[in-house]
């Protein structure tokens, strides 16, 4: 078994293709289903220990599909370990009578132990010092019936500690949405596939910390199923970003312009100006109003700022630029509009974001050929762009995430829980970040993370994952440091920059 359950891998599955690489390794490479089945047993028994050490009672709630199996397992062990074992049975009325397969092998275990498994009713009591969920697992599909819907309820409301094995119950495997009522759960150990829907959308808040155990399948296994969702992780940052030379100069570093701040929303493209500089571009020039002028010097001296009233202003600065970001602060008035106009007609890779984004939805301006270009809408931002109800567009983000990049070419970052992101058949995830970050202003600084690693030589789709991920890493830094509520933006500046040289814990 892993030995570091908290190291998660990078491929991500939907729950059939973790079924189909549970059948691949019992079909092909021979090892039996209920063998597996004892392994994640034993899996989450020692996770059990080393959190609880101490643990002196359980409650298990079981289904009679292969999670309860499992749930099986960890009560046997925790019963022979002298744990005090409260074994509920959720679902039929004849449980024993339907279960089948792998999950009646372990309940006939179960039964040798001479431990008394109990039916769950809605009068049940949750007696033990911690909670197990093995109700439901991933295979669910629709809402949650009861009586599991009432089981869920009870274990939400009991207050004590709650371990999901594989899966929360009630929550969507493939796209992280609760599916009417969901455990909230405190950790969750997932098997041989990591499932998406664990680390996006509703799964972020319900998975609690999140750790995976591949029950030994060799790697061979893995080779059988095509993946297209990977996480985005600190090995991405250290293979992906170019060592800089030592006889290094600005002018190889990227010169990067940044165009926004209407009246009244100066600050947001000062955050992306100086985000960009602490993500290592060269150079950075902002195209702002005149009025903000005064106000970014005094800030960061470091960036070149100009004030741009007009096209012929903005056309000048366009030509020393490598990479282009625009939209924070923009505004949708006829400034922003002459000043989108401007910046689409040279061509050059380029950040879309905020105003820039709902400006090119109103006028129908998204060609899906800018194939240098990143997009990072948010979903109220891709609502316009894909005319769909933002609660549609969560209900799959994944599905969500690759309309938009069809729609727009290039890559594009679903910010959200859980960010995503996809220029063409591959998705990638990111499941830093925190609460925290929703706040004004974040979305200015992954949009200047973002032009400062397209400047710096990245293509698209890798600037776009990495910098959500450096964005992310460094939100969490702060909030170690402060806590989640009350950050601002600018926090992340000095962390930015540690992450980015790979100096953050």
């Amino acid at each position: 078994m892993s030995h570091n359950r908290a190291q998660l891998p990078a491929p991500l599955y939907t729950a059939e293709q973790t079924r189909l690489l549970d059948r691949t390794a019992i079909e092909q490479f021979g090892i039996p289903g209920y063998r597996l089945m004892q392994r994640a047993g034993h899996a989450v028994f020692a996770v059990l220990q080393a959190r609880f050490p101490s643990l002196a009672s359980l409650t298990i709630l079981a289904g009679s599909g292969n999670n309860g199996g499992d749930g099986f397992v960890v009560a046997a062990l925790a019963h022979q370990q002298g744990i005090s074992v409260q074994l509920l049975c959720v679902g039929y009325s004849d449980f024993a009578a339907s279960l089948q397969g792998e999950a009646l092998q372990a309940w006939q275990h179960l039964l040798t132990t001479n431990l008394v498994p109990e039916t769950f009713t809605d009068r049940s009591e949750l007696t033990g010092d911690v909670i197990v969920d093995a109700l439901l697992g991933t295979g669910l599909q629709g809402s949650v019936r009861e009586p599991f819907l009432t089981a869920i309820k009870r274990i939400n409301r009991c207050g004590k500690p709650v371990m999901a094995v594989d899966i929360p119950s009630g929550l969507c495997a493939d796209t992280g949405m609760v599916l009417g009522q969901a455990v909230r759960a405190d950790m969750t150990l997932s098997f041989i596939g990591l499932n998406r829907g664990l680390l996006t959308a509703d799964g972020s808040e319900f998975s609690g910390q999140v750790l995976f155990d591949s029950l030994h399948l060799p790697e061979e296994v893995y080779d059988e199923v095509p993946v297209q969702v990977f996480r985005t992780g600190a090995d991405d940052l250290a293979e992906l970003l170019p060592r800089r030379c030592r006889n290094a100069h600005k002018g190889l570093c990227g010169h990067l312009l940044v165009v926004g701040g209407e009246l009244g929303m100066g600050g947001a493209a000062l955050l992306a100006a100086e985000a960009a500089l602490r993500a290592g571009v060269g150079r950075v020039t902002l195209a702002t109003r005149q009025a903000h002028v005064s106000a970014a010097l005094a800030r960061c001296p470091e960036v070149m700022s100009h004030g741009v009233e007009t096209m012929a202003h903005l056309d000048r600065l366009l030509t020393q630029a490598d990479v282009v970001v625009i939209g924070p602060g923009l505004g949708q008035s006829a400034w922003g509009e002459q000043m989108l106009q401007c910046v689409l007609a040279a061509d050059k890779p380029m950040v879309v974001d905020a105003d820039a984004l709902n400006l090119m939805a109103i006028k129908g301006l998204f060609t899906g050929r800018q194939a240098s270009s990143v997009f990072t809408p948010h979903p109220g931002e891709a609502s316009n762009m894909l005319a769909r109800p933002v609660a549609e567009l969560q209900a799959n983000r994944f599905e969500a995430v690759a309309c938009l990049q069809r729609l727009c070419g290039g890559a594009v970052v679903l910010k959200g829980a859980g960010s995503l992101s996809c220029a063409g058949e591959v998705i990638h995830l990111c499941n830093a970040g925190n609460p925290g970050m929703s706040v004004a202003g974040m979305g200015d600084v992954l949009s200047g993370i973002c032009g400062a690693l397209l400047g710096q030589g990245l293509a698209a789709e890798d600037a776009a994952r990495l910098a959500v991920y450096v964005h992310a890493v460094a939100a969490d830094q702060v909030a170690k440091m402060r806590g989640e509520r009350g950050i601002m933006a600018s926090d992340l500046f000095l962390k930015i920059n540690q992450v980015i040289n790979g100096l953050h814990e």
